[in-house]
């Protein structure tokens, strides 16, 4: 089209009018097209202000990319998770997002990049101290255990309230459980479950070297100030980021724990950027290089099958979907769950603290933790125990009525 308006511009220089005709059968085109050139259409506009299927969903998009820390990736996967299909491709999305300014995107970093054939490596690391809070307000600080493997990137996340030796024992079993068997090496960073810094520089302490004999794996640890090393893992953290999206948006722990496993899900069924595969496709590759865990026995010796959990504000601790209490001065640490036939065994460390039959009720006070609670607060201390038998009371009968 720039041909015919080119020559229609020489005609109108010279004072000549076009033979309409002949020009469209020169250019190949409509007369009516060289008419309306001629005057004064200038073409479609190169940019068209055309409505997008997102604009209904902005407000809720501007909320989520003012959250600190939120990717545009964690901000979209949370939208997807919510309307389904319906909000379309990442790309459109992530132009959509970059169009509004609502969030700018960061230059990407360089570093080398390295590959290993099935079976020989796994990579772990930790998404650490991650602050979350439920629809309630009440805060989880959130820990996550992320378990990869080299060769087809197949994740296995677990949720974890700490960090401990005993966690790392746990989870390495589990994501041997879930991945059908162990690897050749597991790369590991300077966490201090696994590594005792010296004078002498990084030295792997011996309850891990005894846990890698038994389960057959060589301990590898990456180039200290270079997480590159272990890049494959670090990147499966920036899913985990996507946990962000989830502040406020979840009900209790274990909701928490199931909007984990659904990233996990996802993560193992997308397309990943490295392989162009999903890792799932992969992985039943791998998984045929991988060794057999041990025995029944050694498997047993790493597991502490009591329950930790963490004492809420309220003196409560979940079990089973419902709570139960502790006394006060217990609030903030973390307490070991034992079950023997139908009580529930509370200990703080190697005290027993509390024991409570495991009923129905979404709330379990003993009077005696409930006074305690309560005597920071009572302002009449001669009707403390009154005032308590009338809360718990109440606190009985408006779970039973159904409210919440």
């Amino acid at each position: 089209m720039e041909r015919v308006k080119q020559h229609l511009q020489m005609l109108r220089v010279v004072n000549l009018k076009p033979n309409f005709s002949e020009l469209a059968r020169i250019y190949g085109i409509d007369r009516r097209t060289v008419k309306k050139y001629w005057n004064g259409y200038q073409g479609k506009p190169k940019t068209r202000n055309k409505p997008s299927k997102l604009d209904k969903y902005f407000e809720k998009i501007a909320m989520l990319m003012s959250i600190k820390g939120i990717t545009i990736r964690a901000a979209y996967e949370r939208l997807k998770d919510e309307e389904g299909g319906v909000i379309g491709t990442y790309s459109n999305f992530r132009k959509y997002v970059k169009k509004k300014g609502l969030k700018p995107e960061k230059a990407p970093k360089g570093h080398p990049r390295f590959e290993t054939l099935p079976g020989i490596q796994a990579q772990v690391d930790w998404k650490e101290n991650m602050k979350l809070h439920s629809k309630s307000g009440e805060e989880f600080v959130v820990n996550v255990f992320n378990y990869k493997l080299g060769y087809s990137r197949y994740c296995y996340f677990e949720y974890r309230q700490s960090k401990t030796q005993q966690d790392v024992f746990e989870c390495l079993i589990n994501a041997f459980k879930a991945t059908g068997g162990v690897p050749q090496e597991i790369l590991f960073d300077n966490m201090r479950s696994v590594v005792d810094i010296t004078g002498n520089g990084r030295k792997i302490n011996n309850k891990m070297k005894a846990f890698a004999k038994d389960f057959g794996f060589k301990i590898k640890l990456c180039k200290p100030r270079h997480s590159y090393t272990k890049g494959k893992v670090e990147s499966a953290n920036k899913f985990l980021n996507w946990l962000i999206a989830y502040d406020y948006a979840f009900e209790n722990e274990e909701e928490l724990r199931d909007i984990i496993r659904r990233i996990n899900k996802r993560v193992n069924t997308q397309t990943n950027q490295a392989t162009n595969v999903p890792p799932l496709l992969l992985f039943q590759k791998e998984r045929e290089y991988l060794s057999p865990l041990p025995r029944r026995s050694i498997i047993e010796s790493y597991v502490d099958h009591s329950i930790k959990v963490k004492v809420q504000k309220d003196s409560l601790i979940y079990y089973k979907g419902n709570k139960y209490s502790v006394p006060p001065e217990y609030i903030g640490k973390m307490v070991n769950l034992k079950i023997n036939e139908n009580y529930l065994y509370i200990h703080y460390i190697t005290e027993l603290i509390a024991v409570h039959e495991i009923t129905g009720k979404k709330i379990n006070y003993l009077s005696n933790h409930y006074m305690a609670l309560m005597r920071k607060h009572a302002k009449d201390s001669d009707k403390l125990k009154e005032v308590c038998e009338n809360n718990l009371k109440n606190l009985d009968k408006f779970f039973q009525e159904g409210n919440i």
